[in-house]
């Protein structure tokens, strides 16, 4: 067994409980205590239990505190293994990482790690095991993502500029408004529920890949929904069809959404049944049509896929009023969680000075 160490002797058990007091470090101050209790004379084993330690890790700390004192006594994180590609090289993987691979040229379309490992050691002379790669991906900030559908024809730049200058294009829908007339921004969206349902991830012990029922058949009905962020405020119509007449109905129901005495100015995309001029628009409703191929945009995209993963997905529909049934419900359970409708909505852009 190790013979005992004898403790510095310039600090006494009081400075030791002083410095203790005094210190913002947790760990420090327990282990000051305990060693506040070796200079009292304590056994190892009971000093070490003041500390929340084992006897050899309290002689670990006295010989660190013997050498250094109290700042030896300070943990001492280590950052790891110093990273063999310089951080130029760094950057220049992460551009190219971004950029994506060239499938003429890298021969797939994703990156995976062994593609990744091949192009390391060709542009940087730098060979890491397949795993390592994973490592240092994390590193550099990135992590193992499932990518987001976009339309090949999408314009980002005007995505960006239908943002910039929402607030006069707002002004220049609700100018013939009275003055101080209260504003309310609502967007507007359908989603098709039908027996064709998704299935979305779940709990499951490791290694084991649990089965949901997934129905073959093709009846769906539509639940349109319109929501209000700024108020967390929601209107919404689950019907069997889709058109100009559904979305009569579901203008109507927007309508009477509106609180008293304020004017609705409805975001929504440009289908057909939003665009056609045999829409009867209520009053206090006005329309803003979103870019063409812009559903980011749109909040209610989220909130579809909020409703599927929490009450419609993982079901198997009998028919259309079982279908009706449980989109009232999902939407309902949305209506009752106005936090939520806030939490999914609100975008800077469209609310600034409403929040």
């Amino acid at each position: 067994m190790a013979g005992a160490i004898a403790l510095r002797t310039d600090y006494t058990a009081d400075a030791l409980r002083r410095l203790a007091l005094g210190t913002r470090d947790a760990n420090v101050a327990r282990r000051l205590l305990s060693l506040a209790a070796v200079r009292e004379g304590a056994s190892r084993g009971d000093a070490a239990r003041i500390g929340g330690m084992d006897r050899q890790t309290l002689r670990d700390w006295v010989h660190r505190f013997n050498a250094a004192g109290p700042d030896g006594l300070r943990d001492q994180w280590r950052n790891g293994s110093v990273c063999r590609l310089t951080a130029d090289q760094q950057r220049e993987l992460s551009e190219l990482i971004i950029a994506g691979p060239d499938q003429n040229r890298d021969g797939v379309v994703r990156w995976r790690r062994v593609d990744l490992k091949r192009v390391i050691e060709e542009r940087f002379g730098v060979s890491y095991h397949e795993r390592h790669v994973s490592t240092l991906l994390k590193r550099l900030g990135f992590s193992h993502v499932s990518a987001r559908p976009r339309h090949p024809g999408q314009d980002p730049s005007v995505m960006e500029a239908f943002k910039k200058n929402f607030p006069r294009i707002l002004s220049a829908h609700t100018g013939h408004l009275p003055k101080g007339k209260p504003i309310e921004i609502w967007f507007q969206d359908e989603a098709r529920i039908g027996q064709k349902n998704g299935v979305v991830r779940q709990w499951a012990r490791r290694g084991t890949r649990p089965r949901q029922p997934a129905d073959q058949r093709y009846a769906n009905a539509w639940l349109f929904g319109a929501i209000c962020p700024a108020r967390g405020k929601a209107a919404g119509l689950a019907l069997p069809f889709i058109g100009t007449d559904s979305m009569q109905l579901h203008l109507d129901e927007i309508a009477r959404c509106v609180a008293r005495g304020a004017h609705a100015v409805l975001l929504l995309d440009r289908a057909p049944w939003h665009t056609t001029g045999k829409i009867r628009l209520p009053k206090n409703v006005s329309l803003i049509f979103l870019p063409s191929r812009a559903p980011e945009l749109n909040p209610v995209e989220n909130v579809w896929q909020f409703l599927r993963a929490n009450w419609l997905s993982n079901t198997v529909f009998e028919d259309m009023d079982h279908i009706i049934k449980a989109a009232c419900s999902a939407w309902n359970n949305l209506v009752a969680l106005p936090n939520t409708i806030q939490s999914i909505g609100l975008r800077k852009w469209a609310h600034i000075g409403q929040t």
